[in-house]
């Protein structure tokens, strides 16, 4: 069985299953998180049908992050999860999935959907199993650990990178991913960040207007933002794909559950990185 060892523990977030319990722990209770810890529901999930939430390191993002998982905690339990992520590292092939195996946290394991895997890459036609692409990237690393935290071995999850992100590759994939899994009890976490490395009440302006398309539910106009207005949004393709596969199940509802920037926690908003934290539900 293939094992992916984990690749950003002692970096992105802490590298010991106590530490590690700790800072999520700290993530819920932040100033900037929900404030409390979650209560998780073991039934089905009810409403919730996918979240975006950013992946930089805990310190930064992960009191964003939290908005959305303690949100879904309560709401229930899902049977897989399908976490989209860009690629960060060049490595692999234009959209990479790996089909089978566990990936390793200081929380455990987590098993991959080996049977979802198959039907996404069967209904794309251009998703790649390629595990090459994953060995390194942290975008859907640092998701991991939340789903542990919450879930502990009770779920499983496929895990899919994308390097190609343009509009007709993010629509097959989304189309793809809501003919596998539109009558399993399953979630979709779109894993990005906002504008990265812009003053930050440009950055916020920006990622408004990002936010506006993705709560109008619109993956075309918010191509379109992207395109025109140049905005370093690393994770846009995930995005346009969650967006896509919460339509085509019925997804009626988005909610911005928090955002906010690098320079809310650092105090540095000469140059920032801006979070969002989104839930889409029936």
């Amino acid at each position: 069985m293939k094992v992916r060892n984990p690749s950003q523990a002692g970096t992105f977030y802490p590298g010991t299953e106590s530490s590690l319990n700790a800072e999520i722990e700290r993530c819920f209770l932040h100033e900037f998180g929900p404030g409390k810890l979650p209560k998780t529901s073991s039934k089905p999930i009810r409403s919730i049908k996918a979240l975006i939430v950013p992946h930089a390191g805990y310190i930064y993002s992960g009191a964003v992050a939290s908005h959305s998982y303690y949100a879904l905690a309560s709401d229930g339990t899902p049977d897989c999860v399908v976490i989209v992520g860009p690629n960060h590292t060049g490595m692999g092939s234009g959209v990479s999935i790996m089909n089978e195996g566990k990936w390793v946290t200081p929380l455990g394991e987590l098993s991959i959907n080996s049977e979802v895997a198959k039907k996404i890459c069967d209904a794309s036609g251009i998703v790649d199993i390629d595990e090459e692409a994953h060995l390194h990237e942290h975008s859907i690393e640092v998701q991991i650990p939340f789903l542990q935290y919450l879930y502990g071995k009770n779920t499983s999850f496929v895990p899919i990178c994308m390097m190609m992100q343009d509009l007709e590759t993010s629509i097959n994939l989304g189309e793809a991913i809501s003919r596998s899994i539109h009558d399993k009890n399953a979630l979709v976490i779109a894993s990005s960040d906002m504008t990265h490395y812009e003053e930050g009440k440009i950055a916020k302006e920006k990622d408004r207007e990002v936010i506006d398309a993705i709560l109008n539910l619109d993956e075309v106009a918010l191509f379109n933002i992207i395109e025109s207005k140049m905005i370093s949004m690393c994770g846009y393709g995930p995005v346009m794909s969650t967006i896509v596969y919460g339509k085509k199940i019925g997804a009626k509802k988005t909610e911005l559950m928090s955002y906010k920037t690098s320079g809310d926690t650092t105090g540095d908003h000469s140059s920032v990185v801006g979070y969002a934290s989104v839930i889409f539900s029936k």
